[in-house]
């Protein structure tokens, strides 16, 4: 399988995922009407919740994946991302950020892998 069949792949499921969960919560309990985890009900929203960050941090993770060669560095930053989340996702941009070189455009992080 090709890599670009791999993230069509990833991301559909990931799409299906995230809308069916959705769409079976809002049948339990309308989303305006979440108190946050104060009643029992409230699960269902917590939990969508939960699949939504999580799969942000999985599709961040995509990206550190494609940048990062060695496999020592793709498994500790799956790692932080998946128990730091958006600290270690603005970490890991901000070290990106900080190998640029002088008067180098912040674009250059996106596609660059590191070496």
């Amino acid at each position: 399988m090709s890599p670009r069949s791999r993230l069509k792949w990833l991301f559909s499921c990931i799409l299906l995922t995230l809308a069916v969960y959705t769409g079976w919560a809002s049948t339990r309990q309308p989303v305006l009407q979440w108190t946050g985890m104060t009643h029992g009900t409230d699960r269902y929203w917590t939990i969508a919740t939960m699949l939504d960050a999580y799969f942000g941090f999985l599709t961040f993770y995509v990206w550190v994946f494609y940048k990062e060669p060695r496999w020592l560095a793709r498994i500790g930053w799956f790692v932080a991302i998946m128990l730091f989340g958006n600290m270690a996702m603005s970490a890991y941009v901000l070290r990106q950020l900080s190998r640029l070189k002088p008067g180098e455009p912040a674009t250059a992080i996106l596609a660059a892998r590191n070496v």
